[in-house]
């Protein structure tokens, strides 16, 4: 963990090398999934089969391709009364924050008589990835299916890795939640790829989300085009603005909880008390010696890990922007104020009650949000992600009258001479 004060003389430099810090794996992953991909799109099922047995442990044939409904029902009852509760708590809620990100069409007839607008439409079928390996999340799951079904969405695929063929039951539990059409027991880029080129089992689709590691970062990279993607995800990020009237044990906690994710997650304390500083330096320190996720925490903390002390918490608004974090929590008396002057941020959680983990969970918001610097021109996952808009227009004689000389002009300079024609012919037989 390193520890900077605007005040120092290298301050400029070391905060450049923060901001520009590369925490992506190092591992050259684009030439073995282009290999995969390539293969899925060739040989289908069979290399499906291939590459769940080498990279999963288990083969196909024998587990089961995919989770029908009533396993995924079966799941979900016989889950403990509290945690269905808690899915079913957090489903009621992102889905009605969802609901009110619906686009609207639009239509109306200008001046010149043209009728115009455009109409929004649920892509057909949607595939959302659910990582499955070191750690399994339903809330993942809850994030990306319920957004689909928002928009209206007709097919809902999951692709799920089962290592050594076992699968989590809350994914499951979630799966039914979420009222997802299609369960398979596939991961990695071979999943990615199946959904984006489909197999003799699984037809393609139009959409893949989801967040996943780096081979399934690369591959949704590799596919898209092929099929639309919510985004290329890194890891995780945290950055917390706190002044001093804080508890250091609330605030290292909230900079512990993303630590666990990964050991290349980013976790910066920015606050404008010293005392404060050393405070919950210490308190993630006595928190962790006792973190069962110790072991990933502390290196993300060691490894990633940040303090910077700034004069005045309106000071650490420009350096938070530079690093356009995933998630900002602002812990102070007038967590607006600070919002106010914040540009770049995947989600903010203001208040001094208001941790990063409610929105991981239950709060609403999405918590599939952009990383790496991407929140200075990405969003997080909303129900657009599964929509796409169509623009139309309708012109009658007089309104065809009065644009399309401007037409003919233009298209003449351009030298395409038949979009001129295509206009002057209509124009000729309206007079």
């Amino acid at each position: 963990m390193i520890r900077l004060d605007t005040r120092d003389a290298d301050f400029a430099a070391r905060f450049d090398a923060l901001v520009d810090a590369r925490r992506e794996s190092a591992a050259d992953v684009t030439r073995d999934v282009a290999t995969i991909v390539r293969s899925v799109r060739d040989e289908g099922d069979a290399a499906l089969r291939a590459f769940t047995r080498k990279l999963d442990r288990h083969d196909l044939d024998e587990t089961g391709w995919r989770v029908d409904a009533a396993a995924c029902a079966a799941a979900f009852d016989a889950l403990e009364p509290e945690l269905r509760a808690a899915l079913e708590l957090a489903a009621t809620r992102i889905r009605a924050y969802h609901e009110k990100q619906r686009p609207q069409d639009s239509a109306f007839t200008d001046a010149a008589g043209v009728r115009l607008g455009a109409r929004w439409r649920a892509v057909e079928a949607a595939g959302v990835y659910v990582p499955g390996g070191r750690a399994a999340y339903p809330s993942t799951l809850l994030m990306n299916a319920i957004p689909a079904r928002v928009a209206g969405v007709d097919r809902l695929v999951v692709v799920t890795p089962t290592p050594d063929g076992a699968i989590n039951p809350l994914v499951l539990a979630a799966a039914h939640v979420a009222r997802a059409d299609e369960v398979w027991r596939i991961g990695g880029a071979q999943a990615i790829a199946a959904l984006a080129y489909g197999t003799e089992r699984i037809a393609r689709v139009d959409v893949v989300t989801g967040p996943g590691n780096a081979w399934v970062a690369e591959a949704k990279r590799q596919v898209y085009g092929v099929v639309g993607i919510d985004m290329v995800a890194g890891p995780s990020e945290i950055v917390v603005v706190a002044d001093g009237a804080n508890d250091a044990e609330w605030i290292a906690a909230d900079l512990l909880s993303q630590a666990e994710h990964d050991t290349t997650t980013q976790s910066i304390l920015f606050t404008d008390d010293a005392a404060f500083a050393d405070a919950a330096a210490a308190a993630v320190e006595r928190q962790l010696s006792t973190l069962p996720t110790q072991a990933v925490a502390r290196a993300a903390w060691e490894d990633n890990g940040a303090i910077v002390l700034v004069p005045t918490l309106a000071d650490a608004m420009p350096l938070v922007d530079r690093l356009a974090p995933e998630h900002v929590e602002l812990a102070c008396d007038d967590p607006q104020a600070l919002f106010d002057r914040l540009r770049h941020a995947g989600s903010a959680f203001l208040g001094r009650h208001t941790p990063e983990a409610i929105g991981d969970y239950v709060a609403g918001p999405n918590h599939v949000l952009p990383t790496g610097r991407r929140a200075r021109f990405a969003s997080g996952l909303g129900v657009i992600d599964f929509m796409k808009r169509t623009s139309f227009l309708q012109l009658d004689e007089t309104a065809l009258a009065e644009l399309g000389p401007a037409t003919i002009a233009l298209a003449e300079a351009e030298g395409l001479p038949a979009h001129a024609r295509s206009v002057a012919l209509r124009l000729r037989t309206n007079r």
